[in-house]
């Protein structure tokens, strides 16, 4: 490889992983990484760089198309209900979104962008909806299921190059994420009924771990384009 093209790829490689460098997104990852494992907090991070190539697939801009602080926002909490200093009285999903726009509002975000967050947490694991509500909701729930490769159904996962991939993974690593996330999520759905309804994602894998001892989800992602 010539230095020209060293260089250029170089500068490509630090594009794709840079962060949004605003007093937002920098009190959002002050408030993650105080209250998330370092698994859980890469996952959340990876799922904004992930929703953002997305994005350009879709040709979606930011500043056109969607708000970066606001997509920054919503991916980096979206598992902001599993953290274990919250009130867990209601399934996670919730938990975090409510956490998520108090959060923000508290920092000058309008009360109308704030729900735009709210929502997009709160739908992250509904798929078939949070595509239908929106360009927030639509590329968050897709910068999520990016990250856990086949599994979810994301049809996206061809929008990352090996080499992007292994960028993306150098920098923020993936360090046994379903098994940890999985594991924040059941204890959270354990500790109140409310936490844990039938059919929706707390209540399944609370069920299928006293069930099987593993989820679906863990034993699917042993098998996808990024391991575990």
């Amino acid at each position: 490889m010539t230095e020209a093209l060293h260089e250029a790829a170089t500068e490509a490689s630090a594009d794709l992983i840079a962060l949004p460098r605003t007093p937002l997104a920098e009190a959002v990852v002050g408030l993650i990484r105080s209250v998330e494992t370092p698994s859980v907090f890469n996952h959340s991070v990876r799922s904004y760089l992930f929703a953002r190539l997305v994005a350009g697939r879709l040709d979606l801009s930011a500043g056109r198309d969607y708000d970066d602080d606001l997509l920054f926002s919503a991916c980096v909490m979206h598992d902001l209900g599993v953290a274990p200093d919250g009130p867990h009285r209601q399934r996670f999903e919730v938990e975090g979104a409510d956490r998520a726009a108090e959060f923000l509002v508290g920092r000058g975000v309008s009360t109308s962008d704030a729900d735009q967050v709210w929502q997009a947490i709160a739908l992250h694991t509904s798929p078939g909806i949070a595509e239908r509500r929106g360009t927030l909701c639509l590329l968050v729930r897709e910068g999520v299921t990016l990250d856990f490769g086949e599994p979810l159904g994301n049809d996206h996962v061809e929008a990352l190059t090996d080499e992007q991939a292994d960028a993306v993974h150098a920098a923020y690593p993936r360090l046994d994420m379903a098994r940890s996330l999985t594991d924040a999520i059941v204890t959270h759905a354990a500790k109140n009924p409310k936490n844990a309804p039938r059919y929706a994602i707390p209540g399944e894998f609370l069920r299928e771990r006293e069930t099987f001892g593993r989820t679906r989800m863990e034993h699917s992602c042993r098998s996808s384009r990024w391991g575990n």
